[in-house]
């Protein structure tokens, strides 16, 4: 049985994390599940053109990696407010990469689509992220979860796949892969003056399973010039997970940075 650590409504256990959060109180409070976590090597040298010269690329034991990760999003509510109205559930699919500012490891986006205004709205607004809103849908078969996203204003932006934890659950060993790429307690991106921000989030360890399945469609990456050196990708699946964030800060001083 996996142990998680007791992260309450108004008591944070933030020691796991590899710093502390910020001394501000947590903005806005989400849950994911049925993520796939699907993960491609691809050249130093493509990244680097794409990423914010800010951020240092991060790699795991020399090789720089993209992730695409379809979930399903829901309950999501800011702080001290009821869940925001047409948010209960929906489907959201992530490309990311790894990067660090300042030693500190984090997430750098390069698309999220979701298939809710509102979600979209809100997140390039106050958290200065490349949402996009799409057509999409998640549905379970058992344990299989199919997923498919069209960009509504770029229908030629589409994924579509299967996929079904085939492992026990596990928490990532310290130092391989797995804990690499999923314990990431923040992510980064730049405001609208071009400056980069940071957003710590906080969560249990996560829980992983290896997993299998098959993406069908996918051009989620060469639209956005991401080339990849293999198109087999490593895949890992978890079933839920609940998250906080906190406001957006400067990476240099910890301090609110809108």
């Amino acid at each position: 049985m996996v142990e998680l650590l007791n992260i309450k409504e108004n008591r944070w256990d933030d020691s796991h994390r590899p710093w502390r959060l910020p001394n501000l109180p947590w903005g806005m409070k989400q849950t994911w599940s049925d993520l796939l976590f699907a993960h491609y090597p691809v050249k130093y040298e493509v990244l680097r053109k794409l990423v914010p010269n800010a951020m240092e690329l991060d790699a795991y034991d020399g090789v720089c990696w993209v992730g695409i990760v379809p979930f399903r999003m829901s309950g999501v509510r800011l702080r001290g407010l009821p869940p925001v109205p047409g948010t209960a559930e929906f489907p959201e699919l992530n490309v990311r990469t790894y990067v660090t500012i300042d030693g500190k490891p984090g997430i750098y986006f390069f698309s999220l689509d979701a298939d809710n205004w509102p979600a979209v709205k809100g997140a390039r607004t106050f958290f200065h992220l490349p949402y996009h809103y799409a057509k999409m849908e998640i549905k379970n078969l058992g344990d299989t979860v199919l997923f498919e996203s069209k960009r509504r204003d770029q229908s030629d932006i589409v994924f579509a796949a299967r996929y079904n934890p085939v492992s026990e659950p596990f928490i990532a060993v310290k130092g391989s892969f797995e804990e690499w790429m999923a314990e990431r307690y923040c992510f980064y991106t730049l405001n609208a003056s071009g400056v980069p921000v940071r957003c710590d989030i906080l969560h249990h360890p996560w829980i992983l399973q290896q997993a299998e399945g098959e993406i069908t469609l996918n051009t989620t990456l060469s639209k956005q010039g991401i080339i990849l050196e293999n198109d087999q990708p490593i895949l890992h699946f978890s079933k839920k997970i609940d998250v906080r964030a906190w406001p957006l800060v400067s990476p240099a001083t910890g301090r609110l940075r809108f």
